[in-house]
Parts: C-alpha cells; structure tokens; sequence
C-alpha cells in the first residue's frame, strides 16, 4: 500500500475572490504550506533545513488541475503522494477534495537546492531514505 501525508486547510477570506470562490493564486500558497508540513512530518522542518543545514526544496516545475470550485469557509483536505525520488529532484502529487468531492490535483516537481551556492545538490541519504518510504510499492 502506498504512504501518504494527508493534512486539511479551511479556505479563510483572504483565499477567496469577492464572491467567495477560492482564488488559484491562493491555492498556490496554501500548497506551499501543505509541502511545508509535509516536510516537517519527514522530519525535516524547513526552519532547520533553511537556517541550519543551508539546503532547501524550491519548486521547479508545477501543473495544476481544477475539477470543482472551493468557497470560503470550507474544508479541503491534501492528500500528499510521492511519485519518484530522483539524485536531486522530487515528483510529488496533491489530491485535494472538500467532502471527498475532488476539487484539484497538482503535480509538482521539488528541487534539493544547496542555499549559498544556489546549484542543485544530490538528497542527502537521511533524506532520500525518508522519501523513498513514500514511494508506491512494486506493483502499484
């Protein structure tokens, strides 16, 4: 069976258009957060990997799909799979739903990125360890 990190986000007012619509240029950024925490489960909190160990994850590539309007107040709730964990990239992806209605999905590419150099860097082992447990079994 394949691992996952599953999270949930209430839509605020400032995520939403005038007429309470989620605004996709919000969604970006509650993503974000949601990789964020992701990360953070991993056991790898940005604020260490950032300030301390000097490397981060930015995003490289996205693609997103809108399958059904969200509306202020809602509860939608991230479903985080890893799809391939390559010498310095990360393919994961985000199914997002509100009462297990899908709303959106998002496939994004994540970078190992040495933060004073600002080249790629190959995933440290520990990290690459805790990725690959992501990853779907043989089969799937």
């Amino acid at each position: 069976m394949t691992k996952s990190f599953t999270t949930t986000r209430i839509l605020r007012f400032g995520d939403c258009d005038i007429s309470g619509t989620a605004y996709f240029p919000s969604y970006l950024n509650i993503l974000n957060g949601v990789n964020e925490e992701f990360w953070e489960d991993l056991g790898y909190p940005w604020h260490k990997i950032i300030w301390e160990d000097r490397w981060g994850t930015p995003t490289v590539h996205i693609r997103s799909d809108f399958s059904s309007p969200s509306f202020f107040g809602e509860e939608l709730t991230f479903v985080v799979k890893v799809l391939k964990v390559g010498k310095s990239s990360l393919t994961i992806h985000h199914d997002i739903s509100c009462k297990g209605e899908k709303r959106w999905e998002s496939t994004q590419v994540l970078a190992a990125s040495d933060l004073d150099k600002h080249c790629s860097i190959p995933w440290p082992d520990d990290v690459r360890a805790a990725l690959e447990a992501y990853l779907p079994d043989e089969g799937e």
